[in-house]
């Protein structure tokens, strides 16, 4: 997939709107050894599980015009809370010194979300991201991907 070179103690994290998995890399760039630091689940039903409301109107204050106000879609919203706070918790690990390199893992919607909250301590130490969801493979499968060239 991206033939990385993983550095000894390097961090990986790969998550999505549900799940984060931080792992590091007790091997070498050679012989990688991804372990598991954390796992973080977090629920989130359906929009419709969460909503309750029907989407708004719009009235024009001239006219007869009238429009209706897109439904807010709460299970987006969730996600993107999410990505905020493993973000913070990255920019937290990266600002106590916890990693000199992070390799971010995420579909493309949510590495966009965490880059925009990432600080630019944390920006620093990112030494590759992923665009791929890899959350439901195992740690020996996500060590593969990555390290294949």
């Amino acid at each position: 997939m991206s033939g990385l070179k993983l550095a000894h103690g390097a961090w990986v994290f790969v998550g999505d709107g549900r799940k984060a998995l931080f792992l590091v890399n007790e091997g070498d760039e050679k012989f990688p050894n991804l372990r598991r630091l954390a796992v973080e689940e977090h629920p989130n039903p359906p929009t419709h599980e969460q909503g309750t409301d029907a989407p708004g109107r719009a009235f024009a204050s001239v006219g007869s015009g009238r429009s209706a106000v897109e439904e807010t879609d709460w299970h987006e919203l969730e996600k993107e809370r999410f990505a905020a706070s493993i973000a913070h918790r990255i920019n937290s690990a990266a600002h106590a010194g916890a990693f000199k390199h992070l390799v971010v893992v995420a579909p493309p919607r949510i590495l966009g979300d965490l880059r925009q909250e990432f600080s630019k301590e944390a920006q620093a130490r990112i030494a590759a991201e992923v665009d791929k969801d890899l959350t439901n493979h195992p740690i020996i499968e996500i060590e593969r991907l990555l390290t294949a060239g």
